[in-house]
């Protein structure tokens, strides 16, 4: 089972659960900008989260299906045509052979990711060999996915076996009390730390003041999601000695404008971080429209993050429906 890209105007990459165990070394874990969506359309799909898919942003695509197969797309800011009929996202499709599926961007949102079931072929090696354990393509590294590099038109990407029949698998939904609250301007829980003590009280208040909004910059990109807004001023010098950094990390570099890491972020820094974005919304900032979308942020604890977290995922695994198609 495969698809052909026949058209496509925007950033398309292969990627999978992330590059683990290689951060040590300098290796970006890259892999989803939305966790989430893309372990809802593998499990749509009826793949493990660990398969491989493709993450679609910043423009349209299409494939024709050189087979017949089973398809699962979900994420924000996407129309999706199959053949000649409309459909909504977060939901999986039977693709027959010859029949042509489009995700076309809209104003709100940024990514989509659309499954395969079997996942991305590990067995093809035209389909490209996995790098350190990951198909996850890392643009700036020129390795992972194909060659490196985005998806362009006439390249046709190949899945492995289903995990169920065809007919089982299609017109499967993930039912909408389950999404992440996506939202333009969300509101961004917060861990404090671990560099609090760099940065002036009226600075730290003004963080996460409910009244201050931060405007996503249209500069932002997989590696990071610059901010603009008030400055955050530090207590001293600006910079420290370089150390680990993760997605979610918040930098605030010398001219007081945080910085939210994201799923290429480079694997250290040498910036304070004022704080660390929640797993849980990590998603909701990923969604943000570049050059349009305001984040606030509100402070929380390690406790109850991890008690959100257990509740979207809960939700995710608990809620698969019949597709009201």
């Amino acid at each position: 089972m495969s698809l052909e890209v026949i058209d496509v105007s925007g950033l398309a990459t292969i990627q999978d659960s992330g590059r683990k165990g290689w951060r040590r070394f300098g290796v970006p874990s890259s892999g989803p900008m939305d966790a989430f969506a893309c372990h809802a359309a593998n499990l749509l799909a009826g793949n493990s989260s660990q398969h491989a898919m493709i993450e679609i942003g910043l423009g349209d695509i299409a494939f024709r299906a050189l087979h017949d197969c089973v398809v699962a797309v979900t994420g924000v800011g996407y129309g999706l045509s199959i053949y000649i009929w409309d459909f909504p996202l977060w939901s999986s499709y039977y693709l027959r052979a010859g029949w042509t599926i489009r995700l076309n961007k809209t104003d709100s949102g940024m990514w989509a990711y659309l499954a395969i079931s079997g996942g991305v072929s590990p067995f093809d090696t035209a389909q490209g060999q996995p790098i350190l354990g990951s198909y996850s393509t890392y643009l700036r590294g020129h390795f992972g996915g194909l060659d490196g590099r985005q998806l362009q038109v006439g390249d046709v990407v190949k899945s492995g076996i289903p995990s169920s029949s065809l007919n089982e698998l299609a017109a499967r939904a993930l039912s909408e009390e389950a999404h992440p609250a996506y939202s333009d301007n969300p509101i961004i829980d917060v861990i404090l730390g671990p560099q609090e003590k760099y940065f002036t009280n009226e600075s730290i208040a003004t963080c996460f003041a409910m009244s201050h909004e931060y405007s996503v910059s249209a500069t932002s990109d997989r590696m990071g999601y610059r901010l603009e807004g008030a400055a955050l001023t530090h207590r001293g010098k600006a910079e420290l000695i370089s150390e680990g950094m993760t997605m979610g990390a918040i930098q605030v570099p010398s001219n007081g404008q945080p910085i939210v890491m994201m799923a290429d972020s480079p694997t250290t820094g040498g910036y304070p971080k004022i704080g660390t974005v929640i797993s849980a919304d990590l998603p909701l900032v990923s969604q943000c429209v570049l050059g349009r979308s305001k984040i606030r942020f509100r402070e929380t604890t390690v406790a109850k993050a991890q008690k959100k977290y257990r509740a979207l995922m809960s939700g995710l695994n608990e809620r698969i429906v019949e597709a009201d198609l």
